[in-house]
C-alpha cells in the first residue's frame, strides 16, 4: 500500500490493456503510433519561433518537424490532462516537491531534486532525441507492431530503470 490514504492505483493488467487498446485506436483513427519526445522538442521550437521565426525557419529539424501544435502536443496535453483527472478524481492528488521515498533516501531539501529532476530529464531527451524517439515510441509503438527493436528497447527500459532505481534507492545499512 501506499503511505498516502491507502490507494493501490490502477491495475497494472488494466492500464496495460487500456494502452493498448488507446494505441490501437490511434493508428486506426489517426494514422499515428504512441510518442512524446518530440513534442517536447517542437514545443522548445513554438517558443522559439516567437522570439526569432526567421531563425527557425532556417533550421534543418525544424524543416522537418515543424514546430505547431499537432496531434502527438495533443497526446502530450492529454496525458497531463488525463493524469490531473485520475489523481483528482482518486483523492490521491497533492502539491508535492519531494517524494517520500526520495526524502528517505536523500533528505527532504527540494535543490538535490531540482538540479537530479533537471539532470534526468536532459539525459532522457538527449537520449530519446539521439535514438530517433522516446521510450513510448520505440518501446510501445515498436512492440505492437512486433518489431524486435521495440522488445529489445523495452528490454533496456526496465533493465535501465531496475539499474537506477537499486542504485538510488538502495537501503545503504545491509537491510
Amino acid at each position: 500500500m501506499h503511505e498516502h490514504g491507502g490507494d493501490r492505483g490502477w491495475n497494472p493488467y488494466a492500464a496495460g490493456a487500456g494502452a493498448g487498446v488507446l494505441s490501437t485506436i490511434s493508428v486506426w483513427i489517426a494514422g499515428k503510433y504512441f510518442g512524446a519526445s518530440t513534442t517536447f522538442v517542437t514545443s522548445a521550437g513554438m517558443i522559439e519561433k516567437a522570439l526569432d521565426a526567421e531563425r527557425v525557419a532556417r533550421m534543418p529539424y525544424f524543416l522537418k518537424e515543424i514546430p505547431r501544435v499537432d496531434w502527438q502536443w495533443m497526446f502530450v496535453a492529454g496525458i497531463l490532462l488525463g493524469s490531473l483527472i485520475s489523481a483528482l478524481g482518486s483523492g490521491s492528488f497533492r502539491w508535492q516537491a519531494v517524494p517520500p521515498m526520495w526524502e528517505g533516501r536523500f533528505g527532504p531539501g527540494t535543490a538535490r531534486r531540482a538540479v537530479a529532476a533537471f539532470l534526468g530529464g536532459l539525459v532522457a531527451i538527449f537520449g530519446a532525441r539521439l535514438a530517433g524517439g522516446c521510450p513510448s515510441g520505440h518501446g510501445l509503438s515498436g512492440s505492437i507492431q512486433l518489431a524486435v527493436s521495440g522488445f529489445l528497447s523495452l528490454a533496456c527500459f526496465l533493465a535501465g530503470g531496475i539499474l537506477a532505481a537499486r542504485f538510488l534507492y538502495e537501503r545503504r545499512d545491509g537491510k
